[in-house]
């Protein structure tokens, strides 16, 4: 099995008196998209920007597909678009990235920027010319997406990457996710938008108060793998809903069978599967107890 893209090993942060992560460990492996998910001040930033080598951490291990972070070979591997970022105001698109081309030392030259700009949504050769000050919120967060893939980066990070764009521009953002993932690429996404994370992520870890709390592994389907089997059997007919906690599949057509015998006209058999929504909520009210 290849090196984890990301490795954590109880990393702790702290600012003055306030603990940003508290011993924090996580790994990324290559090709795998990871959601971030917590409330503000769960420290899901700090652990991107640990990751990315903008901030120390105070004790721990932080390695980037075998390099320290922060060195100079782990920044090589990484690309990475804060939630706050800021371009230049004056600067044209296309020389903006190859501002940051410079930066990264890339050698793709302009068939780099015209494949990332192309991805982006943002090729046309208007747009290009244009000032990156011109741009609404919604194409700068593009123009972020395409410099953060500039020197096909092994580890790819994105605060909030999604929270400027439309519903075309989202789906836009999750056909370069799938794009990354199939290229071996490992990404870390932080977001608020659980449904972003259902179509996009392979897994999720839940942060609270600087910990990870909850590590979930989600289907092609955005469900929770294995929230299906120990989900509870429901079952309304026309006398109520009956409820079985530990109800095997097999034993679905023995209870409907008996209830038919008691006279019951079955409407409904399910099984009330929980959502990542439920599994969340679930976790922050119970610092992350099992729903």
């Amino acid at each position: 099995m290849s090196a984890p893209a990301l490795r954590l090993r109880e990393v702790r942060k702290s600012y003055g008196r306030t603990v940003a992560l508290a011993g924090i460990s996580l790994e990324v492996q290559p090709g795998e998209v990871l959601g971030l998910l917590g409330p503000n001040g769960a420290g899901k930033s700090t652990t991107m920007k640990i990751a990315a080598g903008l901030v120390g951490a105070d004790s721990g291990e932080a390695v980037v597909g075998g390099a320290t972070a922060g060195s100079r070979q782990a920044r090589r591997q990484v690309g990475y678009l804060g939630e706050l970022f800021r371009f230049p105001d004056w600067m044209r698109l296309d020389e903006m990235l190859r501002f940051h081309q410079r930066l990264a030392g890339s050698s793709g030259g302009a068939d780099e920027r015209d494949r990332l700009l192309q991805l982006a949504g943002l090729g046309d050769a208007a747009v290009r010319a244009r000032k990156v000050g011109t741009f609404s919120k919604g194409m700068q967060q593009r123009a972020g997406i395409a410099q953060a893939l500039i020197g096909d980066p092994k580890l790819v990070l994105l605060d909030e990457p999604t929270s400027a764009l439309d519903p075309q521009g989202r789906a836009e953002v999750r056909t370069v996710l799938r794009g990354l993932r199939e290229r071996g690429v490992a990404v870390v996404v932080n977001t608020h938008l659980l449904t972003e994370v259902e179509r996009t992520c392979d897994r999720v870890a839940i942060m609270l108060e600087g910990r990870v709390v909850r590590e979930l592994a989600l289907d092609a389907s955005g469900a929770v793998v294995g929230a299906r089997d120990a989900a509870p059997l429901l079952v309304r007919t026309d006398r109520g809903e009956h409820r079985r906690e530990s109800a095997s599949d097999d034993q679905v057509a023995t209870l409907v069978e008996e209830l038919v015998r008691a006279g019951e006209r079955v409407h409904e058999v399910r099984r009330d599967v929980p959502t990542l929504e439920n599994t969340y909520l679930s976790a922050m009210a119970g610092k992350g107890s099992a729903p």
